[in-house]
């Protein structure tokens, strides 16, 4: 046990179960955007590297839930951690279960009724499918809610999951699936295409460090301008789309027989399908 003392066990609002990849980033946008102060924050991490890296943000981190003492009751325990360890690691929480504690998990594929049967039916749940942007505070968060989370909670989770990026909310958790297919999945189909883009780039006879930075820009640079503008992306197509010109040639092979549409439609579709068989 690090950096604990019995003061601050009555300061802790929020633990936070894991801190890999995902965990550390959101909890690095937590403290930067000042939505929480270190002593706001325990940190269960078994990984000692990990560990140190939360304590050097000024966290009271510990290897195991154990040692969450008995009379702490945070308001939120956050579950960033992989599916495949996702019950394991969810049954060390059973005593926050069934009170005012609310769950939330950032683990992909596991559903709210696997957490109410480890955690107990009266136990407040917030399924979050969040993206590795987020890991810049540029990730896309989708988040449903069980009956049990209330209105204030709600917006409060909102609250600190915008720290990643955009949050959104859905009141169907069967759409989970899609979500995890368009943005759960999505940077890898957009990094997929830059290396296509790039490799094109140099087919074309470009160096490849200029037909790099060329490709990343140029998504880069077309997707902040589409996001910052009012205009729909088709009329954003269509601006830059001159008759007969080079970019009306490339969309003529793009979009003809709704090539590129068919084959994204089908990307989808077959990462939703996947997502539900791992959901079963």
């Amino acid at each position: 046990m690090e950096r604990l003392s019995g003061k601050l066990f009555m300061t802790i609002k929020l633990v936070l179960a894991g801190c890999g990849n995902m965990g550390y980033a959101m909890l690095v946008g937590w403290l930067k955007s000042a939505k929480l102060k270190p002593a706001d924050v325990f940190v269960v991490e078994p990984n000692e590297a990990l560990r140190a890296r939360a304590a050097a943000l000024g966290c009271a981190v510990a290897a195991d839930a154990g040692d969450i003492p008995s009379a702490s009751t945070p308001a939120f325990v956050v579950l960033a951690v992989k599916p495949q360890v996702i019950r394991e690691v969810t049954e060390a929480y059973k005593r926050l279960g069934n009170g005012a504690t609310t769950f939330v998990s950032v683990a992909a594929g596991t559903p709210v009724a696997t957490f109410a049967g480890i955690l107990g039916e009266r136990t407040p749940i917030v399924r979050c499918m969040p993206n590795t942007p987020a890991a810049i505070g540029k990730g896309m968060m989708v988040v449903f809610s069980n009956s049990l989370v209330s209105e204030a909670t709600r917006t409060t989770v909102a609250d600190l999951l915008s720290a990643s990026g955009a949050v959104a909310t859905i009141d169907d958790e069967g759409l989970m699936d899609a979500v995890t297919a368009v943005s759960g999945s999505g940077p890898a189909y957009i990094f997929h295409f830059i290396e296509c883009l790039t490799a094109a780039a140099e087919q074309a006879g470009l160096p490849a460090e200029t037909a790099r930075l060329l490709a990343m820009q140029t998504v880069y640079g077309a997707a902040s301008l589409a996001a910052e503008s009012k205009e729909d992306p088709g009329l954003l197509r269509q601006q830059v789309t001159s008759p007969n010109g080079t970019t009306a040639a490339a969309l003529g092979v793009l979009m003809g027989g709704d090539r590129l549409k068919t084959l994204v439609t089908e990307a989808v579709e077959a990462a939703r399908a996947r997502s539900v068989e791992l959901g079963k």
